[in-house]
Protein backbone atom coordinates (compact mmCIF):
# COMPACT_ATOMS: atom_id res chain seq x y z
CA UNK A 1 0.00 0.00 0.00
CA UNK A 2 1.14 3.24 -1.15
CA UNK A 3 0.29 6.18 0.64
CA UNK A 4 0.85 9.97 0.68
CA UNK A 5 1.21 12.45 3.35
CA UNK A 6 -1.46 15.12 4.02
CA UNK A 7 -2.43 17.98 5.76
CA UNK A 8 -5.82 18.23 7.20
CA UNK A 9 -6.56 22.05 7.82
CA UNK A 10 -9.04 22.81 10.56
CA UNK A 11 -10.09 25.88 12.88
CA UNK A 12 -7.45 25.82 15.92
CA UNK A 13 -5.49 22.64 14.88
CA UNK A 14 -3.45 20.76 11.76
CA UNK A 15 -3.61 17.26 11.37
CA UNK A 16 -1.77 14.68 9.78
CA UNK A 17 -2.91 12.24 7.45
CA UNK A 18 -1.86 9.41 5.21
CA UNK A 19 -4.05 8.83 1.83
CA UNK A 20 -3.66 5.45 -0.07
CA UNK A 21 -5.74 5.37 -3.23
CA UNK A 22 -6.52 2.28 -5.29
CA UNK A 23 -5.70 1.94 -9.08
CA UNK A 24 -8.17 3.35 -11.62
CA UNK A 25 -10.49 5.71 -10.45
CA UNK A 26 -12.42 5.22 -6.90
CA UNK A 27 -15.73 3.72 -6.52
CA UNK A 28 -15.83 5.52 -2.34
CA UNK A 29 -13.66 6.65 0.00
CA UNK A 30 -13.21 5.83 3.15
CA UNK A 31 -11.85 7.92 6.63
CA UNK A 32 -10.66 6.14 8.94
CA UNK A 33 -10.82 7.03 12.95
CA UNK A 34 -8.06 5.61 15.22
CA UNK A 35 -8.55 4.39 19.47
CA UNK A 36 -8.66 6.44 22.21
CA UNK A 37 -5.30 8.77 22.34
CA UNK A 38 -4.53 8.59 25.40
CA UNK A 39 -4.24 4.36 25.52
CA UNK A 40 -2.21 4.75 22.78
CA UNK A 41 -4.35 5.28 19.87
CA UNK A 42 -3.17 6.45 16.89
CA UNK A 43 -3.74 6.40 12.91
CA UNK A 44 -0.98 3.85 13.09
CA UNK A 45 -3.35 0.82 14.91
CA UNK A 46 -2.74 -2.32 13.10
CA UNK A 47 -6.59 -2.79 12.70
CA UNK A 48 -6.50 0.44 11.32
CA UNK A 49 -4.26 -0.05 8.95
CA UNK A 50 -5.55 -3.51 8.08
CA UNK A 51 -8.75 -1.98 6.93
CA UNK A 52 -7.06 1.12 5.08
CA UNK A 53 -5.58 -2.02 2.70
CA UNK A 54 -8.63 -3.65 2.07
CA UNK A 55 -10.37 -0.81 1.62
CA UNK A 56 -8.43 0.11 -1.59
CA UNK A 57 -9.97 -4.04 -3.31
CA UNK A 58 -13.21 -2.88 -3.86
CA UNK A 59 -11.79 0.86 -4.88
CA UNK A 60 -12.35 2.88 -2.43
CA UNK A 61 -9.27 5.54 -1.60
CA UNK A 62 -8.12 5.72 2.27
CA UNK A 63 -7.45 8.73 4.15
CA UNK A 64 -6.36 8.09 8.13
CA UNK A 65 -5.37 10.29 10.50
CA UNK A 66 -4.47 11.23 13.78
CA UNK A 67 -7.21 13.17 16.19
CA UNK A 68 -5.40 16.33 17.88
CA UNK A 69 -2.89 15.94 20.05
CA UNK A 70 -2.19 12.05 18.87
CA UNK A 71 1.09 11.82 16.89
CA UNK A 72 2.18 15.16 15.05
CA UNK A 73 -1.55 16.41 14.72
CA UNK A 74 -2.12 19.90 16.85
CA UNK A 75 -4.73 20.24 19.60
CA UNK A 76 -5.57 18.53 22.28
CA UNK A 77 -7.50 15.33 23.47
CA UNK A 78 -11.58 16.81 24.13
CA UNK A 79 -13.08 13.27 24.95
CA UNK A 80 -15.32 13.74 21.78
CA UNK A 81 -16.50 16.94 20.62
CA UNK A 82 -13.09 17.82 18.55
CA UNK A 83 -12.50 14.43 17.49
CA UNK A 84 -16.09 14.71 15.88
CA UNK A 85 -15.04 18.02 14.18
CA UNK A 86 -11.63 16.50 13.25
CA UNK A 87 -13.04 13.81 11.60
CA UNK A 88 -15.64 15.77 9.71
CA UNK A 89 -12.94 18.43 8.68
CA UNK A 90 -11.27 14.65 6.87
CA UNK A 91 -14.13 13.99 5.20
CA UNK A 92 -14.10 17.14 3.65
CA UNK A 93 -10.84 17.07 2.28
CA UNK A 94 -11.32 13.67 1.28
CA UNK A 95 -14.66 14.75 -0.40
CA UNK A 96 -13.17 17.43 -2.69
CA UNK A 97 -10.52 14.96 -3.78
CA UNK A 98 -13.03 12.58 -5.16
CA UNK A 99 -15.69 12.60 -7.77
CA UNK A 100 -18.88 14.01 -6.40
CA UNK A 101 -20.29 10.95 -7.18
CA UNK A 102 -18.84 8.58 -5.43
CA UNK A 103 -19.85 7.56 -1.51
CA UNK A 104 -18.22 8.11 1.31
CA UNK A 105 -18.03 6.42 4.82
CA UNK A 106 -16.48 6.46 7.85
CA UNK A 107 -14.83 3.87 9.67
CA UNK A 108 -13.94 3.82 13.43
CA UNK A 109 -12.07 1.36 15.65
CA UNK A 110 -13.53 1.48 19.13
CA UNK A 111 -13.61 5.02 20.59
CA UNK A 112 -13.31 6.03 17.15
CA UNK A 113 -16.42 3.98 16.23
CA UNK A 114 -17.51 6.72 18.75
CA UNK A 115 -16.37 9.42 17.14
CA UNK A 116 -17.82 8.00 13.55
CA UNK A 117 -21.09 7.74 15.14
CA UNK A 118 -21.62 11.25 16.55
CA UNK A 119 -19.93 12.15 13.16
CA UNK A 120 -22.25 9.91 10.89
CA UNK A 121 -24.97 11.49 12.55
CA UNK A 122 -24.26 15.14 11.79
CA UNK A 123 -22.68 15.02 8.65
CA UNK A 124 -25.13 14.43 5.51
CA UNK A 125 -22.34 14.17 3.41
CA UNK A 126 -21.09 10.62 4.79
CA UNK A 127 -23.55 7.58 3.61
CA UNK A 128 -22.27 4.70 5.93
CA UNK A 129 -20.23 4.47 9.08
CA UNK A 130 -18.44 0.77 9.78
CA UNK A 131 -18.49 0.68 13.76
CA UNK A 132 -15.74 -1.65 14.71
CA UNK A 133 -16.09 -2.60 18.25
CA UNK A 134 -17.82 0.11 19.31
CA UNK A 135 -17.36 0.55 23.20
CA UNK A 136 -21.06 0.54 24.96
CA UNK A 137 -20.08 -0.96 27.66
CA UNK A 138 -18.35 2.53 28.82
CA UNK A 139 -20.54 4.84 30.51
CA UNK A 140 -18.15 8.14 29.13
CA UNK A 141 -19.25 7.46 25.78
CA UNK A 142 -22.91 7.66 25.28
CA UNK A 143 -24.03 6.44 21.74
CA UNK A 144 -26.22 9.06 20.35
CA UNK A 145 -29.93 8.38 20.27
CA UNK A 146 -29.39 9.93 16.82
CA UNK A 147 -28.09 7.88 14.52
CA UNK A 148 -26.30 7.85 10.90
CA UNK A 149 -28.87 6.72 7.91
CA UNK A 150 -26.19 3.26 7.44
CA UNK A 151 -24.38 1.43 10.28
CA UNK A 152 -22.81 -2.02 10.21
CA UNK A 153 -20.96 -3.10 12.94
CA UNK A 154 -17.81 -5.79 13.01
CA UNK A 155 -18.08 -7.35 16.27
CA UNK A 156 -15.17 -9.81 18.46
CA UNK A 157 -17.36 -12.27 20.09
CA UNK A 158 -14.90 -11.61 23.54
CA UNK A 159 -15.06 -8.03 23.66
CA UNK A 160 -15.00 -6.49 27.44
CA UNK A 161 -16.28 -3.36 26.35
CA UNK A 162 -19.14 -4.33 23.85
CA UNK A 163 -20.72 -7.38 24.90
CA UNK A 164 -22.88 -9.63 22.63
CA UNK A 165 -26.26 -8.69 24.27
CA UNK A 166 -25.23 -5.02 24.44
CA UNK A 167 -25.18 -4.95 20.51
CA UNK A 168 -27.94 -7.22 20.01
CA UNK A 169 -29.97 -4.71 21.79
CA UNK A 170 -28.71 -1.61 19.93
CA UNK A 171 -29.55 -3.56 16.65
CA UNK A 172 -33.68 -4.09 18.16
CA UNK A 173 -33.82 -0.53 19.09
CA UNK A 174 -32.42 0.72 15.25
CA UNK A 175 -33.58 -2.06 12.93
CA UNK A 176 -33.79 0.51 10.15
CA UNK A 177 -30.31 1.80 10.79
CA UNK A 178 -28.17 -0.68 12.11
CA UNK A 179 -26.85 -4.18 11.32
CA UNK A 180 -23.99 -6.55 12.89
CA UNK A 181 -22.52 -7.14 10.09
CA UNK A 182 -20.50 -9.62 11.18
CA UNK A 183 -18.38 -11.03 14.71
CA UNK A 184 -15.14 -11.88 14.80
CA UNK A 185 -13.26 -14.59 17.46
CA UNK A 186 -11.63 -12.39 19.24
CA UNK A 187 -11.48 -9.59 21.98
CA UNK A 188 -11.80 -6.17 21.84
CA UNK A 189 -7.96 -5.46 20.63
CA UNK A 190 -8.37 -7.80 17.64
CA UNK A 191 -4.62 -9.25 18.08
CA UNK A 192 -3.85 -11.73 15.27
CA UNK A 193 -7.41 -10.81 14.07
CA UNK A 194 -6.17 -7.82 12.26
CA UNK A 195 -6.60 -9.45 8.90
CA UNK A 196 -9.87 -10.52 9.46
CA UNK A 197 -11.14 -7.26 10.59
CA UNK A 198 -9.67 -5.43 7.49
CA UNK A 199 -11.64 -8.24 5.48
CA UNK A 200 -14.89 -8.14 6.79
CA UNK A 201 -14.48 -4.07 6.48
CA UNK A 202 -13.76 -4.67 2.52
CA UNK A 203 -17.12 -6.89 1.91
CA UNK A 204 -18.97 -3.91 4.23
CA UNK A 205 -17.52 -1.55 1.33
CA UNK A 206 -18.09 -3.93 -1.46
CA UNK A 207 -21.95 -4.01 -0.67
CA UNK A 208 -21.40 0.21 -0.19
CA UNK A 209 -20.00 0.85 -3.66
CA UNK A 210 -22.03 -1.46 -5.59
CA UNK A 211 -25.03 -0.18 -4.48
CA UNK A 212 -24.58 2.98 -5.36
CA UNK A 213 -23.08 2.22 -8.50
CA UNK A 214 -20.22 4.26 -8.34
CA UNK A 215 -18.01 4.38 -11.00
CA UNK A 216 -20.09 1.96 -12.99
CA UNK A 217 -21.94 4.50 -14.73
CA UNK A 218 -25.19 3.61 -13.53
Amino acid sequence: MVERALTIERPGRRLEALLALPSGTPRGGIVLCHPHPQYGGTMYNGVIGAIAREALVPGCAALRFNFGGAGESEGAFSGGPEEVEDARAAVGLLAAALPASVPIALVGYSFGAYVALLAGAADPRIQHVVAVAPPLGLSSLDIPSSLPRAVSIIAADRDQFCGPERLARLAREHPDRIRIATTIAADHFFSGAEAAVGAACRSVLAEVVSATGAGSGT
